[in-house]
């Protein structure tokens, strides 16, 4: 099957500052001990945003299905741009963002490293060493009307989607056959991951440093030409760079990272909006509603009541 992923760059080395999302506290505390979670990509892009920064899962590996659009995505050293469907697949700790088209749909599956380990073991022939499918991140363009396991991969995701809401025993033990099946055509779509290409690596560490420097100062509301000195860049080169390697301005990074926790305060906060907004660093909380209503689409209010 021939692909239309394309590399772009080589990322930075990985940073301790790079943030751990555990998913289960973070998005769906219903799934804080659970061994397999799974959500539809547009619900998770509700909540996180389409442009998901710089960050990694300890000790859970993670697949992202995307079905139509177009796909930027940073896998530990190698970025790619494709259109959907694809997939890629991040192991625990390998430093990954991505942005998806607004409209994207797709699936993500968030499974315990020990039951990877369980499913796969006795499956790959190599075992579980340097080499092994599974310790390295991928990203492989699908063509299900060419490829049967494209196809089957699609088909078994979609029967996940209809297990996921249930949580009796029977259903746990069919997202786990489902989830074994899938990973095999993971394993078999594997050789068709794009090779890597190592080039402009100073720009993807400039690109990596200012997503850090965000995690570490969104609330602060620096402006871009003070994020720019810390990294001893011009704005525009800056500005070019996450435009390149993101799809996005820079400027909309930061805003994006402000969201993403607005979000998940209002979702999981009891707090008054007002006080969210003074907790994100907004001085004036009619500037905070303006901000939400003009990059969310709906008011504060109206987001916590959709999440009851």
């Amino acid at each position: 099957m021939s692909s239309n992923t394309t590399p772009l760059t080589q990322n930075a080395d990985s940073s301790e500052d790079i943030p751990n999302i555990d998913i289960g506290h973070a998005y769906d505390q219903h799934y804080v001990d659970a061994d397999i979670h799974y959500e539809r990509l547009e619900k998770l892009a509700d909540f996180f945003g389409r442009n998901m920064p710089v960050h990694h899962h300890d000790r859970f590996y993670q697949i992202h299905v995307i079905l139509g659009g177009t796909v930027r995505v940073h896998l530990d050293e190698t970025s790619y741009t494709t259109e959907g469907p694809m997939f890629f697949l991040t192991p625990p700790t390998v430093p990954h963002a991505f942005v998806t088209d607004n409209n994207a749909k797709g699936h993500v599956i968030t499974a315990r490293q020990q039951l990877v380990w369980e499913l796969m073991g006795g499956m790959v022939p190599t075992g579980w060493g340097s080499d092994s499918f599974m310790n390295n991140p991928l990203c492989v363009a699908l063509s299900p009307d060419k490829d049967v396991h494209a196809a089957r991969m699609l088909n078994l995701l979609n029967l996940m989607a209809g297990e996921s809401d249930q949580t009796s025993m029977e259903h746990s033990v069919a997202l786990k056959a489902l989830l074994q099946l899938v990973l095999i055509d993971i394993y078999r779509l594997s050789d068709q991951s794009q090779p890597q290409q190592k080039t402009r690596k100073e720009d993807v560490r400039i690109f990596h440093r200012f997503n850090e420097l965000i995690e570490s100062h969104y609330k602060e509301h620096l402006t871009l030409s003070q994020y720019a000195e810390m990294i001893s860049v011009t704005e525009a080169r800056l500005n070019e760079i996450c435009r390149r390697l993101a799809g996005l301005p820079s400027k909309r990074l930061i805003m994006d990272r402000l969201m993403q926790e607005a979000r998940r305060l209002l979702t999981f906060s009891s707090a008054p909006i007002t006080e969210i907004g003074y907790q994100l660093g907004f001085k004036d909380p009619a500037y905070f509603a303006r901000f939400f209503r003009r990059n969310a689409g709906k008011t504060a209010g109206e987001y916590r009541d959709s999440k009851k």
